[in-house]
């Protein structure tokens, strides 16, 4: 079977595996307190099924078996959808795609790269559908973009949908990588205009228009390959405004929240069927002074953003929390980054419920091997923590809609690893956490869907998970 094909084979075998388990052991007893042990064994029982020698072709033949339609992401409330069914989401990250796929010597990684993601479950990547002015640039000046790397853009969407892999595609840096605002405001300064401050990249109209610019060619971008236009493909998840925008000039947060209701009403108004996140990294500013106490330092409530108000934006479908413990607390692992997490993603799951009404994607998070005291044990204990927590309001139908690991490397890319890369083939037990966390949450997507075909009446554990509001 085809490496693409492996995680439709693990949701489809796990859904009917779990059917076939609790319709031979339904009781028809009240969901009581049991019900999440109840849930883990059955996890555990389809586990074992599905891992036996004669399960892997399905209790039907699943190579046979049609895949779903591949229809836009949406949202619903605070949970993702697609084609009306839960889609909540196991992904990561991969920022350098696009320069990659410029090179034929090193296109194929993008191939690896998918190949492997597909195969622990992964269902969603988040990489830059920019680079400004720098080495491979894809806009080289103001609207002026280089067709082979725009073709090697295309080239990580077309084939990211051949592994059944979505896109979140973010559209200018906050940092001087890749050239971002710094090289905005460079453009700007060589057009003979008086700024002082990269954050003069929010302000100011010319700087502005030139984004806008940006924005309009890559969604009417035309993919060269599959021939379908950016802004009507499915492949895409969502666009990302800027990657971790902040406006340290302006600790009120009202020139960057000025900026984000331009600019998600601007790409709203060219591409209404495709979801919009911002790129915050989720720090709390002054309209909730009472939430400080939940960021990682005081400085953090300086930085210009302001997780609540600048979600409840017009245009923006659901928020983005991102997670690095070990830089903004301490780079010496310990017990405070464990705890810091969970009650930050706590913390940010409850606003996506209480104030926001909009799934919450913890967009970036993972532990870096350079921080002093670091081990792949600690690493897995992280990500188990993560996902735990995640799982804690999925079974609720909470806002907490997913995370996307910081980051998947293929082999031979160690060049590039920042400290946080995770090469699958390298990383068994992480990958085993990963492709579990994957297989859980693809039965929580199929469960949603299902409904009672046997004649118990009463309420037992199966169907407090196949109703969305039991979950």
């Amino acid at each position: 079977m085809d490496y693409h094909n492996t995680k439709f084979v693990f949701r489809l075998s796990f859904s009917v595996v779990i059917l076939m388990i609790v319709v031979q052991n339904s009781i028809c007893t009240e969901f009581g307190v049991n019900g999440d042990d109840q849930f883990e064994s059955m996890v555990e029982e389809a586990e074992n099924h599905l891992y036996s020698s004669s399960t892997h072709q399905g209790v039907y033949d699943l190579q046979d078996m049609e895949d779903d339609a591949w229809e836009m992401v949406a949202k619903s409330g605070n949970q993702f959808v697609v084609n009306g069914q839960p889609f909540y989401v196991n992904g990561f990250n991969t920022y350098w795609l696009m320069v990659f796929a410029a090179d034929q010597s090193t296109r194929g990684k993008i191939t690896e790269l998918f190949q492997q993601a597909s195969s622990v479950g992964l269902t969603v990547c988040r990489t830059w559908a920019f680079n400004d002015g720098q080495w491979r640039a894809l806009q080289k000046s103001p609207s002026v973009y280089d067709e082979d790397v725009f073709k090697a853009l295309d080239f990580v969407v077309s084939e990211a949908k051949k592994y059944k892999i979505r896109l979140i595609l973010s559209l200018v840096n906050n940092w001087d990588a890749y050239g971002g605002k710094p090289q905005y405001v460079k453009w700007g300064k060589d057009a003979g205009l008086n700024l002082t401050s990269d954050d003069d990249f929010f302000s100011h109209p010319t700087l502005r228009s030139y984004y806008k610019a940006h924005v309009k060619t890559v969604l009417n971008r035309v993919n060269t390959l599959t021939n379908i236009t950016y802004k009507n493909d499915p492949t895409i998840f969502a666009w990302e405004l800027m990657n971790e925008p902040r406006c340290t000039s302006d600790p009120s947060g009202d020139k960057l929240q000025s900026w984000i209701q331009e600019m998600a009403v601007y790409v709203k108004s060219m591409d209404p069927k495709h979801l919009v996140e911002i790129g915050t990294e989720g720090f709390y500013g002054p309209s909730t002074p009472d939430k400080a106490q939940f960021n990682p330092n005081s400085y953090a409530t300086q930085v210009g953003t302001d997780f609540i108000r600048n979600h409840q934006v017009i245009g923006v479908d659901f928020a983005s929390v991102h997670i690095y413990a070990d830089s903004w607390i301490s780079q010496t692992i310990s017990d405070a980054h464990v705890q810091f997490t969970k009650s930050w993603m706590e913390a940010h799951i409850a606003d996506g419920e209480k104030y926001l009404g909009m799934p919450v994607l913890f967009a970036e998070f993972g532990v870096s091997s350079k921080d002093g005291g670091y081990n792949s044990s600690f690493r897995d204990s992280f990500i188990n923590m993560v996902y735990k927590t995640l799982l804690n309001s999925t079974k609720k139908g909470g806002s907490g809609a997913g995370s996307l690991l910081w980051q998947l490397f293929p082999d031979g890319t160690d060049y590039m690893d920042d400290g946080y890369a995770i090469v699958i083939s390298k990383s068994p037990s992480t990958s085993n956490i990963i492709s579990l966390h994957s297989t859980r949450l693809a039965i929580f997507n199929s469960m949603c869907s299902w409904k009672c075909r046997w004649g118990c009446r009463k309420k037992n554990p199966l169907e407090a998970f196949l109703y969305h509001d039991d979950l």
